[in-house]
């Protein structure tokens, strides 16, 4: 397959149900396209997903180091090691990190 995935009016896990303008799965369908995937492709787990990346559980195969580096996500500007995409970020500063 070739290209970005368009929006095509049905559900794109293969369910055929019929969805609204703009959108790719009904309600929670996303999910179960994504645990399919993962049973095809790589044993249910996304551990086994990440390994078939070349990611792994060292900073040196970081998936969320390589997020931070390719500038998807940030780093917790009080270096707790928390990484997340902005708005994560934001919420977790304002849990963690708040003058009580």
């Amino acid at each position: 397959m070739t290209g970005t995935a368009q929006p095509t009016g049905r559900c794109y896990c293969g369910c055929g149900k019929q969805i609204g303008y703009g959108r790719y799965f009904a309600a929670g369908h996303d999910k179960t396209a994504e645990a399919a995937f993962l049973a095809i492709h790589h044993g249910g787990t996304v551990a086994q997903m990440l390994h078939a990346h070349g990611y792994g559980p060292d900073d040196t195969k970081s998936v969320t180091k390589t997020a931070v580096e390719k500038g998807l996500w940030e780093e917790c500007p009080f270096g707790c090691g928390y990484r997340g995409a902005r708005e994560s970020i934001v919420n977790h500063v304002n849990r963690y990190h708040r003058e009580k």
